[in-house]
């Protein structure tokens, strides 16, 4: 991107929809006079403090088009660090994009991808963990995900990495005095003090594991429900929903495409799709969605295998289930009709899945299959990450800490190894220089181009 800090910009900043209101950005040194030339009242706008709201009406060479509020903000007391002007009209498409055109006729240029929250990073109101936290705020897919971006925006990584940074260059600090004065210091090992390592590799490892979890809760899992027809899996998708999304029939192949829906469980973003049952047919329709089924399945984070629970799993059952090639649990169905809640004890050779029984009718042991996933899907990550705890944004941050958790065990091993003491203190330079990264201290065009280039029009 080829952001030009001395431009006024502007931009729509809400959805192009009908609605109650919508807003017009704006940024820059000039904002405020160029919205008064098509404003009704250009003196008290051009009077007005900052974090004030002045009230009046847009128009265009005289003819009235929308009446406004303005929300005024002087710099650098604004998100970007410049006068900014927030045009809040009514929320008509039409009318929202002639006030947007009025902008561009009176001066501002068109913003580009992430160009207002670049001007926020520029001028110092928010370093590169916070800018990132903006998007992962507009991504977030549940509220658990809005929550953990939200405390990266309010600084917690910041802060953390911060933290880290002071504790190295304390260290740094302790072994120039090595360098300065060896004669205080018999040998190397005598002016290398590991446990002013140590507190810094550890929040390093615990930053760079968060990642592994905080992914999960951003991009989500994919669940694909499998299974045989007549099993239950339409049931069991409309139980999900709470809604009666999928067609349930006792006519076997009533489901011959896939259905997908949004859910939350326990705050991580669940992709589910319903596919048509799993059997041999004549039908050329129904063999797609078959066909399709199994596709969906082998491209699943988690395969939900549903078996009538009303009968023993069948060979077409056992046979799938040992070709298949991702994570799986077999959800036994109908428990209304067995009077079961705990799963029938299964053929051996299917006894290394996890298993749950459950009723779609009921709703009995629906809260142990989401328990079920969640468990599946967090088996691997290094710590369950409790609300409180401080967690990577991006897969970015990740490898910039990685490479500080990597440069802090270098320094470690050279302090033991007796390695001269300027091998160490650059080993923690590297460390303190790719901390310095995460937070934009240290920065090259390509990623900033990388970071922003991302964002919507208007952020």
């Amino acid at each position: 991107m080829n952001y030009t800090l001395d431009d006024e910009i502007a931009a729509i900043a809400t959805a192009l929809a009908p609605a109650a209101l919508g807003i017009v950005r704006t940024s820059g040194k000039r904002s405020l006079e160029f919205i008064s030339r098509f404003f009704s009242r250009p003196q008290a706008l051009l009077q007005a403090k900052g974090h004030s709201l002045v009230y009046g009406w847009i128009h265009d060479e005289g003819v009235k088009i929308d009446e406004v509020v303005l929300c005024v903000y002087r710099a650098p007391k604004s998100n970007t660090g410049e006068n900014a002007v927030e045009i809040i009209c009514h929320g008509g498409p039409g009318v929202v994009k002639t006030v947007y055109r009025l902008c561009i006729k009176n001066g501002f240029r068109a913003a580009e991808r992430g160009e207002f929250t670049f001007r926020s990073f520029i001028h110092g109101k928010a370093d590169l963990t916070r800018a990132e936290a903006v998007r992962e705020i507009i991504d977030s897919k549940t509220h658990t995900a809005q929550k953990k971006a939200a405390g990266r925006l309010s600084g917690n990584v910041f802060r953390e990495i911060e933290s880290v940074k002071s504790d190295l260059i304390t260290a740094l600090a302790a072994l120039e005095v090595g360098i300065e004065y060896p004669e205080d210091e018999e040998t190397i090992a005598d002016s290398f003090d590991e446990t002013l390592l140590k507190k810094p590799l550890s929040a390093l490892q615990l930053l760079a594991d968060s990642w592994q979890t905080e992914k999960i809760y951003q991009a989500g899992v994919r669940l694909v429900l499998a299974g045989k027809t007549n099993a239950g899996k339409s049931s069991l998708f409309n139980a999900l929903l709470k809604e009666d999304r999928a067609i349930v029939s006792d006519i076997h192949g009533t489901t011959r495409d896939w259905l997908e829906a949004e859910l939350d469980f326990k705050g991580i973003p669940a992709h589910i799709f319903d596919t048509a049952g799993l059997r041999a047919t004549e039908d050329a329709i129904e063999a797609i969605g078959v066909r399709r089924s199994v596709e969906l399945a082998s491209a699943a984070d988690i395969v939900l295998y549903l078996i009538d629970g009303t009968k023993p799993p069948a060979e077409e059952d056992i046979a799938f289930i040992r070709g298949n090639t991702v994570p799986l649990i077999i959800v036994q169905t109908k428990a209304d009709k067995t009077g079961k809640v705990e799963p029938e004890v299964l053929p051996a050779a299917l006894q290394r899945y996890p298993a749950v029984s459950l009723s779609s009718k009921t709703g009995a042991g629906m809260d142990r299959l989401i328990d079920t996933v969640v468990d599946l899907v967090t088996a691997d990550t290094a710590l369950p990450m409790p609300d409180g705890n401080v967690s990577l944004g991006t897969e970015r941050q990740k490898e910039a800490v990685t490479a500080a958790l990597e440069a802090v065990r270098y320094a470690l091993e050279a302090g033991r190894s007796g390695y001269p003491l300027d091998a160490v203190i650059q080993d923690i330079e590297d460390a303190v220089h790719a901390l310095g990264s995460v937070t934009g201290e240290v920065r090259s065009d390509d990623i900033l181009d990388k970071i922003f280039s991302g964002f919507c029009v208007g952020k």
